[in-house]
């Protein structure tokens, strides 16, 4: 794919804003502080297509517009020492970036990921100091057929997927002459000014944070870490998902239980995903595995975080088990690995482990800095495996007023052990998986994947 690059512009907030640095929370600091992609195709109808700059134009000035409200998407992000970050408003501003290509829609087929998407979405130069890299890059591509694609990557240390949607939908209303729906709460204070009442830290464990199991045998994960990956997008039917949730609930007796419920929707897929990953990655059956799980504490917490809270909200909880626990016990078994993580996460639980990671003299062991060429932080890959859901995220339906997208996804990954769950856009119960998997595993794992459900 050749895609000409027609325009660069630095884009800033309309009207003066705050200035000034922007305390960021713990759980903005750990985990993936890269930036994360996703991608939007459109079609829109020729009254737009003719007209390709209007849509440009429209684009630009109601992003200078959101970053009003939304102004530190136009800031940047400081090192302060022990690892850790603040973000300074200062009105950097956001590169868009205007290109187009002789490509059609139809040549990316069905839309998934592939090594083209790179020329679609904004390179981020982490050579560069973190003090110079924006918040947030976009890039608007038109194809040879009138279709275009809209692209955003966003630093995951300023904020969540929640908070991304929100900024974007925001943006969109904006673009079409809506006022803005819910303003975003900026002030991180809603969760630096909680902490745990005395004496409640007792059994709340937090040292799962600390390590991911290894390969036996291995000391490190650096080998696992170089080896080649491959992406796939795999599609579970609402015939199928509803299959394994009967699997998963065989024998979970929660009709006769006042503390017990069904597994849902997530904890069955991913339990299937897990144990699909261990056989194919044929680990032994002592091998130790660990499942990173998203959890959104926005409405976990006591009192709930205000509506608009923009920010990092979402964690990640560990699921362990033994590969041969996994592959030899029914998939109830895995789900209520899962189900168990989950509910871990109280109000008090998400407290003390703030408390955890404030009392750490360095968070760099906590962070995920693969895309900077670090091989230290969490890892997700063999023996691990992270699932993050988006089964009940808002992430279709984005129109800034020539349609809504034919396509919305995720950017391209490379990181073993990553994947993603997304819900079918036709709405029709079924949901897709999008999984980096070691090259040598992939075909084992699809096999898996369909023939276990049969």
């Amino acid at each position: 794919m050749v895609v000409k690059i027609k325009g660069c512009y630095v884009l800033k907030p309309s009207t003066p804003t705050l200035q000034g640095s922007l305390a960021l929370s713990e759980w903005d600091q750990v985990g993936t502080i890269t930036h994360v992609p996703t991608i939007y195709f459109y079609k829109p109808d020729q009254t737009f297509a003719a007209q390709p700059d209007t849509i440009a134009n429209i684009l630009k000035d109601s992003l200078s517009r959101a970053l009003v409200p939304f102004y530190p998407q136009a800031g940047c992000l400081r090192w302060i020492g022990g690892g850790r970050l603040e973000l300074h408003c200062n009105d950097m501003g956001v590169p868009f970036i205007e290109a187009e290509s002789d490509s059609k829609l139809d040549d990316f087929g069905d839309f998934s990921p592939s090594p083209e998407y790179d020329y679609l979405i904004p390179t981020v130069d982490y050579t560069l100091p973190i003090h110079e890299l924006p918040i947030l890059l976009v890039q608007l591509t038109r194809f040879k057929c009138g279709g275009l694609s809209l692209s955003l990557t966003i630093s995951h240390a300023v904020v969540d997927g929640q908070s991304a949607l929100h900024f974007i939908s925001e943006w969109a209303r904006l673009a079409k002459g809506e006022p803005i729906g819910v303003m975003p709460f900026l002030d991180r204070k809603a969760f630096q000014d909680r902490t745990l009442p005395a004496g409640n830290t007792l059994g709340l464990d937090h040292s799962e944070l600390d390590h991911r199991p290894l390969l036996l045998g291995q000391s490190d994960n650096i080998e696992e870490r170089k080896k080649k990956t491959t992406v796939a997008m795999l599609k579970l039917t609402k015939q199928q998902v509803e299959k394994l949730k009967r699997m998963a609930n065989e024998g979970n007796d929660y009709k006769n239980s006042g503390t017990k419920r069904s597994y849902t929707r997530y904890e069955t897929v991913a339990g299937h995903i897990w144990r699909c990953a261990s056989k194919a990655r044929v680990h032994r059956n002592e091998q130790p595995t660990a499942m990173g799980v998203c959890v959104d504490s926005r409405s976990r917490m006591q009192p709930p975080l205000p509506q608009g809270y923009f920010g990092n909200a979402t964690f990640d909880v560990i699921a362990t088990s033994l590969a041969g626990d996994l592959v030899s016990k029914p998939l109830g078994y895995a789900s209520s690995r899962i189900k168990e993580a989950i509910e871990k996460v109280t109000n008090d639980y998400v407290l003390s482990a703030i408390d955890h990671f404030r009392n750490q003299p360095d968070l760099t062991r906590f962070q995920d800095l693969h895309a900077l060429g670090s091989d230290q932080g969490p890892f997700y890959g063999n023996p691990n495996l992270g699932v993050v859901s988006w089964l009940t995220l808002p992430i279709y339906g984005l129109d800034f007023g020539w349609g809504k997208e034919i396509y919305m996804g995720p950017g391209p990954h490379d990181f073993d052990g990553d994947s993603l769950l997304l819900p079918s856009p036709d709405g029709d119960g079924s949901i897709v998986l999008a999984l980096c998997l070691q090259v040598a595993h992939m075909d084992a794992f699809k096999k898996h994947f369909y023939e276990d459900i049969i």
